[in-house]
Parts: C-alpha cells; structure tokens; sequence
C-alpha cells in the first residue's frame, strides 16, 4: 500500500526545494524517468480507476498496476504493485499477482497498447530517524499524448516507515520555504485528461456511506473527509479554468461543508478544531468572486433585455459591460491567488492531518440518536427565523437564508440513514433556500453596483440604469410568499 503526499509548485519556485535546510544535509539521488502508460482504445483500465504503465530507470524496466486511489485531501493511498520486466514495449502480465489480475477480470490483454508518456527529472532525498522514515522527490518534466503535452513539476513524499503525520511534518517544513500549493491528481489522471480520455468537471457533495449502529465520532470524521476531498478535488479545476463557474461554487460548497462538520464537532462533546477559523477566513475571502460569478453570468443576462425594452430602447453600452467583465475576471484572479498562497495548502494540510491523528472519543452514542439531536436543533433554529415568513424585513431574511443552508447540510449528510423518507423534506428545504437565495442574490448585485467606480459621466449614467432595473425588480417583489415556508412546515419531519 502505497501512502503518499503530493503538491505542486510552479518551475521557477524548484530552487527553493533543492536549497531548503531539511533537504540540504541529505545527498540526492537523480535519475530521469520515462513512463509509458498502457490501456484499450476504449479506456477499460482508467473506467476501473487502475493505472498501468512500465516505466525505465536506467538500464531497468518497472512495471507498476495501481488501483483505485483513497484520498484525504493531498494525502492518498492505494493498492500497488511493482515488478521488473524484460522492456518496456508491452506489459508482462505474467508477472501480476492474482490480486492484480483479479482487477483486470474481462479486459483482453491483446487489447492494451500505450496512449500516453511522461518523461521527467526525479530527485529523491531519503530523510526520517528510526521513528519514521519517507522519501521526498521533486519531479521535473512533461507528459506527452501524440502532439500534445502538459508541464509536471511536482513534490511527492512517500511513507516508507513510520506514522503518516510525518508526511504533514515534512510537508510543513518545505511549505514554510517553498510556495506548494495543492495538485491531487496523479500523473496518469492528468495523461488520461491529455489524451481526451477524461474531462475534467466540477466536483459535487460526496455523500459517506455511514449506518445508524456506527459510533457517531467515527462518522463525524467520515463527513469532514468527504468534504474534505470535494474541497481539494475542485481546485486545480478552478484555477485552470475559472471560467466555469460551478468550480468555485462546487469549492464554496466543500469550505461551507467543513466548517458546518466543525460546529458540529460541539454536539460530539469536543472540541471546535482549530482550524475552522482560518476556514470561515477563506471562505469569507472567496466570497467576492462568487458573487460576481453569480451577477456576471446568472443576473446580467436577464437584465440586459430590460435595458434594451426601456422606453429608450438603448443597449447597454460595451464600456460598462467591459467594466463589469474586468471585475468579474479581477475577482477570480484574486480568488486563485488565495488558493496558491501557502496559508491556504498549510489549511488543507492541518485539516488531512487533524483526521488521522484526533481521537474519536464519541463511543457511547451512535450515529441515529445524534442524527437526531442534530436535525432537531437545526429545525427548531430555522422555524425561529422564518416566524412571521411573509413579514420578514432583509435582515431578517438573510438569517432564515443562513438557518435553512445549514438545515439542508445536516439533512444531506445524515440522508443516507432514512433513505427515501428524506427526500421530500429536502425538496421543500431546497425550494425555500433557493428562493431567498435568489433576492440575496438581488441585494448583493446592487452592492457591487455600488461599489464600482463612476470613471465617467456616461459611465456612472449606464451603470444607474442598471442598479434602476435591479431595484425594480426587487419593489416587484416586497414580501416572500408564505407558500414555501408553508410547504416545508408540514413536510413529515423523518427525523422524529
């Protein structure tokens, strides 16, 4: 089994490791590596989450069959086996174990043939003591898929003895010197998005298989995991391609995910970890870009018509558009930025961390009577904040908004213990949040509105008519109508 960390950094950043006072003292060893991965025209293998290849070290030829990889955040784990064979044109299946082969039931292997190389400088340094023992490589090179290839500068720290908290010890040390940031794709998933095999989409709620006899601490930790692993799984799409917004949304979703899992560590008797401040810090930060995400891409487009069906049937003008574009892209920059810095990789690695080393000291209660202490209090908070629904004034709006998010977090992540009893519960909770996230929405496009510089008169004119149209939209429409609220206050509460 193999355990491993893995975090990027960009080339110019590669003296920094070589230099870095932990590894300075041990003598490297270099070697450059080419690797040939293997599958069917049809991509069988990577369908089963296996990566075959053959790789030459020197005069050698390794074949290495990895399974489906675990992963925490950067950390991850999978079922490996490595093996020499004769070259490195075909692989040698003979040399499988039957656990391997077993993997490979129903593929023919007159099929396999290779779809993708990398090709890179590997330097390893050999650190630890007779506690714990791991090895740090510092990879430098590319991936090649026919005429197409992609840069892979990378550092992977192998446990070769010890406890896994020394991987996050090391890891620390060489984020205080090096800017690492976080990269949990292996070099075959990168191949396989190369060679067109994979698309890259954003990464949704993963749900935990948890049952209502477990001890409730050990599902807590399986919540803040999957959570965990959604976060880490979105940003190398956000920051390749932050032009699809559901990235940051799906990654908003993650940050949102954690620190309800950390409140929640309250009602296990523990205590709130210590990094769901830094936590609530960066999503706090991350929040400009996704509301301008939302104005750009979701309100824009259905203002415009309005403008353009007013009474002087005049477009909007291409400078105020532009203006509004370079916000939203200066935004996402920003918000990248934050997700290269080392305060955020040294969250992710606290947090991986504080899931292998924390005790789960809940025994005594299980998993079903906490779900149900948890709901009800959840419940009993949001039918405060939407007492006298139709009446609510902004403020008092936004609280119910924030009341029903974390009621839908609870009920999504407890879901899996009442099945389809659920599910019309949740329904009427999604309607009712959606609803007053959509005048939340209104709002905070007026504040951005106003909060954009009037470089011109004309400027200024343009973007007034466009906070006019929101501010009407808004007078449409004063009070929210009782019927969702309604709707979900009869729903059957499936927690009781």
């Amino acid at each position: 089994m193999e355990i491993e960390l893995k975090l990027a950094l960009h080339p110019r950043n590669v003296s920094r490791i070589r230099r870095h006072p932990l590894l300075h003292a041990v003598a490297p060893q270099q070697r450059t590596l080419l690797s040939i991965y293997f599958d069917t025209p049809e991509f069988d293998l990577m369908q089963r989450g296996i990566a075959l290849r053959v790789r030459q070290a020197g005069d050698q030829w390794i074949q290495t069959l990895k399974a489906e990889a675990q992963s925490v955040g950067a950390l991850t784990s999978r079922p490996e086996w490595e093996m020499e064979v004769a070259n490195g044109r075909h692989p040698d299946f003979s040399a499988l174990p039957q656990a391997a082969l077993d993997l490979l039931a129903g593929i023919k292997f007159k099929h396999i043939t290779a779809v993708f190389t990398t090709e890179f400088r590997r330097t390893t340094w050999q650190i630890g003591d007779s506690a714990a023992q791991a090895e740090v490589a510092l990879d430098s090179g590319k991936i090649f898929a026919a005429e197409l290839s992609r840069d892979i500068c990378e550092v992977e720290i192998e446990l070769k003895s010890g406890p896994a908290e020394f991987l996050f010890d090391i890891a620390t040390q060489l984020l205080q010197q090096a800017p690492l940031h976080i990269e949990p794709r292996s070099k075959a998933e990168r191949g396989y998005i190369l060679c067109g095999a994979l698309s890259p989409s954003p990464v949704k709620a993963i749900r935990p298989g948890i049952g209502h006899d477990q001890p409730a601490g050990e599902v807590w930790h399986a919540m803040v995991q999957a959570a965990l692993v959604q976060l880490s799984a979105n940003v190398p799409g956000f920051l390749e391609q932050a032009q699809d917004i559901e990235y940051l949304h799906q990654l908003r979703i993650a940050l949102r995910r954690l620190r309800a899992g950390a409140q929640l560590a309250k009602s296990l008797n523990q205590e709130i970890p210590a990094w769901e401040q830094p936590l609530r810090a960066l999503t706090h930060a991350l929040n400009p870009a996704r509301d301008w995400d939302v104005f750009h891409q979701e309100i824009l487009p259905g203002i415009l018509p309005v403008l353009t069906a007013s009474a002087e049937n005049t477009a909007f003008s291409e400078t105020a558009l532009d203006l509004l574009h370079n916000a939203a892209a200066q935004a996402r920059q920003q918000a990248q930025a934050l997700l290269l810095e080392a305060a955020f990789t040294q969250l992710m690695l606290d947090i991986g961390r504080s899931l292998l080393i924390a005790p789960v000291t809940e025994h005594m209660r299980t998993t079903g009577t906490w779900a149900e202490a948890v709901l009800e209090k959840r419940w009993q908070k949001l039918r405060k904040c939407c007492r006298g629904f139709a009446r609510l004034n902004p403020a008092e709006r936004h609280f119910a908004r924030i009341a029903a998010k974390k009621m839908r977090y609870c009920v999504e992540a407890f879901a899996p213990l009442y099945g389809k009893r659920a599910n019309r519960f949740l329904t009427a909770l999604t309607a009712l949040q959606s609803e007053l996230g959509i005048e939340n929405d209104r709002r905070i496009a007026l504040q951005l509105l106003h909060k954009l510089p009037h470089k011109s008169a004309a400027l200024g004119f343009e973007l007034g008519r466009l906070s006019g149209v929101l501010a009407s939209e808004a007078a449409r429409h004063p009070r929210l109508s009782p019927a969702l609220w309604h709707r979900l206050a009869r729903s059957k509460l499936f927690w009781r």
